[in-house]
């Protein structure tokens, strides 16, 4: 027999390295990467999603309700922007409960139960993916915004802040419908199922119209909403009026989400995998 096929003749370090389980951060990455490469046979999907429907969207509103609502439509895109980034990203974050979901439903998540890696890393690595598909979007929009007049006050840096701002709550709230995809029996069941609650939150906020032209308790609901606070923290940033009270409420809802859906997520995951 040749020696060099010989697995005894392999140094015994090198043997025990090869069974050694991948590491956090190592098996986060194949996810990531495991991710990237669906994303990219969907391309078009992906183009749809992150370049023509932030225009599209940006477009109708500013031009069809801008002079109805602000009197000019280069008026209102001011206010209307930040409110954007919000409206964009939040019905992308419903595919990562999507993608877990058809995984599960398929027996892929079946196969990972008896492989030796941080299981967590599962989930991990789609919803940090998905930053890719929030930042394309965001700066598509914002390009969009600049050649159609938006100028915004805080700057270069305000809008860079907003956007980072954006991408905290995205992340955040796409912990809700992965703990939905890990519960749902049907990937068709959790892009269903978010719709009728995200749809609603985001109509019934400040995106569109300021809450002060509103009644007074329609106004109070709108303000509680956790959209309308994300989407007047970015217009904040962006604008350079930003206060304490505002970023600390703004970020105190994403981390508030993530406390709470985020240990439940794993603990509900673990559990299906050890059932």
């Amino acid at each position: 027999m040749n020696q060099g096929s010989n697995p005894m003749n392999v140094p015994l370090s090198l043997r025990q390295k090869d069974r050694r389980s991948p590491s956090l951060w190592r098996s986060t990455g194949i996810f990531v990467w495991r991710s990237f490469q669906n994303t990219k046979n969907n391309f078009f999907s992906f183009v749809m999603d992150t370049v023509m429907g932030p225009v599209l969207m940006l477009f109708i509103f500013t031009y069809l309700f801008g002079g109805a609502i602000a009197g000019s439509s280069t008026e209102y895109v001011q206010f209307l922007l930040p409110g954007m980034f919000i409206l964009t990203v939040v019905p992308m974050t419903i595919y990562s409960g999507t993608a877990i979901c058809l995984d599960i439903s398929k027996g892929v998540y079946n196969r990972f139960r008896t492989m030796p890696f941080w299981q967590p890393s599962s989930i991990l690595g789609p919803l940090i993916t998905d930053g890719l598909r929030y930042t394309t979007a965001l700066l598509v929009a914002l390009g969009a915004g600049f050649l159609i007049g938006f100028r915004p006050d805080g700057g270069i840096g305000g809008a860079v802040l907003g956007i980072l701002f954006t991408m905290l709550f995205a992340f955040s709230l796409s912990w809700v419908f992965t703990l939905i995809g890990v519960l749902a029996k049907r990937p068709e069941t959790v892009s269903g199922t978010s719709m009728i609650f995200t749809y609603p939150l985001l109509f019934a906020s400040n995106i569109l119209v300021d809450s002060s032209t509103m009644p007074r308790w329609i106004q109070v609901l709108v303000d509680l909403n956790p959209i309308s606070i994300a989407s007047a923290t970015v217009r904040g940033l962006m604008m350079g009026t930003v206060d304490a009270p505002l970023l600390a409420k703004g970020i105190g809802v994403c981390l508030v989400i993530i406390a709470i859906f985020v240990p439940l997520t794993m603990v509900l995951y673990l559990n299906k995998n050890n059932r």
